[in-house]
């Protein structure tokens, strides 16, 4: 069995210029040690997909519409974390499932020192000690990167650079050992050398820990380098699917394809980058077909009509299109 399976999963949220339907009927499965990768362009419902699994999102205006998210929490039990009550999700949140969001410097509370906001989490699931949770705060730091792990525990977040700061958040979602980690954009804010260092950090401490990672991106370099497939999210819905060697080499839906060209790449030297033309759709107001409609260049007059159903390309590849690439 999936160590998560998501089943059409919808969340809406009711606003003054109608309902958002931010993520509209997602399915997806990942196993146990496995890496998924999440992409799309900012307000795909990449994020909100996930922070839905944890009972994170604002209610109200935001509401689960439907769906099922089934979570193996041991041999014997499954739980649906959609239909859970928060007393619930907050023993499995920081403990079997962790998340790492994507600006560790809102999401660190600034009045509080790291220490205390490491500690916290192995005292409330892990029944630590002070002294325990404090010598497991700053086993955690050093097993991030963090010199002097023992003489910075006490600084407050503000006093760590970005990257250091992204480590403590690493170190947070780490500390009880998680069967599942999100990571949420981890490296949007950070430099290259820094974003690389991140994620052979999270590479690393999957390998020795076995957890499986959601890893939340817009850049499909770093889904290339880190996942073993990849769900590619437009307008609240997966438009496409499949391993990632796969998808680089023979992607099919066209928004795909324009991902993919507005990448520079190293053996096409200075040649042009071939960016998406037009905006994403406003998801209060979605058009009757698909959604994609407006900035496809495959565009025929049977897309304006209805959502192109799934259609399987061999085992593993699928996608939504009526005509693709």
């Amino acid at each position: 069995m999936p160590l998560l399976s998501v089943e059409d999963l919808r969340v809406q949220f009711h606003t003054d210029d109608g309902i958002v339907r931010a993520v509209d009927g997602v399915s997806y499965q990942i196993e146990r040690g496995e890496t998924l990768g999440i992409v799309g362009e900012s307000g795909s419902g990449k994020s909100i997909s996930s922070l839905a699994l944890l009972g994170l999102i604002p209610t109200p205006p935001g509401h689960i519409a439907g769906g099922r998210a089934l979570f193996q929490r041991s041999k014997e039990s499954t739980v649906d974390l959609l239909r859970s009550s928060q007393h619930e999700l907050r023993q499995l949140r920081g403990h079997k499932i962790a998340m790492i969001f994507q600006d560790p410097l809102t999401s660190l509370n600034p009045f509080l020192t790291v220490a205390e906001q490491l500690m916290e989490s192995t005292i409330q699931h892990l029944r630590y000690t002070e002294k325990q949770a404090r010598t497991h705060a700053i086993t955690m730091l050093e097993r991030v990167g963090i010199p002097g792990a023992a003489s910075r525990i006490d600084n407050y977040p503000h006093e760590f650079s970005g990257g250091m700061r992204q480590r403590v958040m690493i170190a947070m979602a780490l500390s009880c050992q998680p069967e599942l980690i999100i990571a949420d954009e981890p490296t949007t804010a950070l430099d290259v050398t820094i974003q690389a260092q991140i994620m052979e950090l999270l590479r690393e401490l999957q390998h020795t820990t076995g957890m499986a990672m959601i890893l939340i991106t817009h850049d499909l370099g770093i889904v290339a380098g880190n996942c073993k497939r990849v769900n590619v999210m437009y307008a609240g819905k997966f438009v496409e699917e499949a391993p990632v060697d796969e998808l680089f080499a023979h992607p099919r839906h066209p928004y795909t394809r324009g991902l993919l060209g507005s990448l520079p790449r190293i053996d096409q030297g200075r040649a042009a980058l071939t960016p998406i033309p037009g905006q994403p759709p406003d998801l209060a107001h979605l058009p009757q077909g698909c959604p994609f409609v407006p900035r496809c260049s495959n565009r025929q007059a049977d897309c304006e009509t209805a959502f192109p159903p799934i259609t399987k390309l061999g085992e593993q590849h699928r996608f939504a299109c009526f005509h693709p690439s």
